[in-house]
């Protein structure tokens, strides 16, 4: 699976994934290779994107994903990276 994670300012990340978690409006949820088409809204939290036997944590401020043909597009309001 591809993943893009955008913000107004500049593309924070690209690359093949095996799973990226999100905090939904709903709750958190986590998409992993075939699943189904989603279009959701995203709270402030933390996002993790785990691949390539490694895990990397961002903090987002909002914003929306979709997931399509396993290649997910993050649109984030604000995000920093987390050590």
């Amino acid at each position: 699976m591809t993943l893009e994670i955008l913000t107004p300012d500049k593309k924070v990340y690209e690359g093949e994934v095996t799973s990226v978690s999100l905090p939904g409006t709903m709750g958190g949820f986590e998409i992993l290779p075939h699943h189904a088409p989603i279009i959701s809204t995203l709270e402030d939290g933390k996002l993790t994107v785990r691949g390539g036997g490694k895990e990397e944590v961002f903090m987002i401020q909002g914003g929306v994903v979709e997931n399509l043909n396993n290649h997910i597009v993050v649109l984030a309001e604000g995000i920093t990276p987390r050590q």
